[in-house]
């Protein structure tokens, strides 16, 4: 390929790109990532190149990481067993302690040192830190067999201070949140990383919420990598779920999107980190290459249904 070629290809994508520089700068961006993303440095490196491309155009970024994949392999190693009801973690004692070194430590510190490569100013916050996420305990609740569940040192928000956040994007930085919190009196919780996102999404007014997993996005057939749904509304992943065609990972998730959509983010982008530069095609292009979640596909454009149901 010759040097024009080069060039020709570097300012087609600039000026691809400048009508959702445009639409989207100064706006809240609320990105939620697995632990499965920080497993190693590079695809670490790889999302964070992308996340800083983002705010290095104008978008607000907050960040939310998982850490369960850490978690259950350091409690393998220490001896605990890990226990998964629905999707959901069980978090005895010993598995706080575990929750507080990887979420809090190992991951926080491995995207904060990575910004740091990268340029971005990250400043990494938990749920804990001036009150940010305000929870109780979750009480024992029964499970889809109906049998009754207690979830030990879980949370369930009360409330989210945004205006912690909102002070760190004012002055151009970009929050990390670790997923931990604790109720009035100091008791930590362990809070699954998805809801938070949603909630925090939610009192930031955010843009769009996007979900990076390892699933190429949301699924018709859970058995079935090639049917990746496009865009769907709240009704049909509703249907999605009742019909057993979430797997159990997706679970959780599928509770967050509906929470987020249910107050008032009005787009939630599922998402696979295995997809190179998979957050980019889905801000910057049309095709996008996960899957998009809205109230109402009737409320989508032919042109975005067409494209998958991104915006123009």
């Amino acid at each position: 390929m010759s040097q024009n070629s080069d060039h020709a290809i570097v300012v087609s994508a600039l000026k691809h790109a400048a009508p959702y520089i445009r639409l989207f700068k100064k706006k809240v961006f609320v990105l939620k990532a697995g632990g499965e993303v920080f497993a190693d440095p590079e695809t670490t490196k790889a999302l964070m190149e992308q996340v800083g491309i983002l705010h290095q155009v104008g978008i607000r970024v907050v960040l939310v990481h998982g850490g369960g994949p850490q978690s259950t392999e350091l409690a393998s190693a220490l001896g605990h067993e890990s226990t998964f009801i629905d999707g959901r973690r069980v978090t005895d004692g010993d598995s706080l302690d575990v929750a507080m070194m990887v979420l809090n430590g190992q991951i926080n510190t491995r995207v904060l040192a990575s910004c740091r490569d990268l340029g971005v100013p990250a400043v990494g916050i938990s749920g804990v830190d001036a009150g940010l996420i305000s929870a109780h305990r979750r009480p024992p609740v029964k499970n889809s067999g109906g049998d009754q569940v207690d979830y030990g040192h879980v949370g369930d928000i009360d409330s989210v201070n945004a205006d912690i956040l909102r002070t760190q994007l004012d002055n151009d930085l970009m929050p990390v949140v670790s997923p931990l919190s604790c109720d009035a009196s100091g008791n930590i919780l362990n809070i699954n990383a998805d809801t938070v996102a949603a909630a925090i999404a939610a009192e930031l007014n955010a843009e769009k919420l996007i979900l990076v997993t390892s699933a190429p996005g949301i699924l018709e057939d859970v058995n079935d990598p090639q049917s990746l749904i496009s865009y769907i509304d709240r009704a049909e992943l509703k249907r999605l779920g009742d019909s057993g065609n979430l797997a159990d990972g997706m679970l959780p998730k599928a509770a967050a999107i509906e929470q987020a959509l249910a107050n008032g983010v009005n787009r939630v982008h599922v998402i696979s980190h295995k997809t190179p530069d998979s957050l980019l095609l889905e801000v910057f292009t049309n095709e996008g290459t996960g899957t998009l979640v809205v109230n109402d596909v009737a409320a989508l454009t032919a042109a975005e249904q067409a494209s998958g149901g991104q915006e123009k």
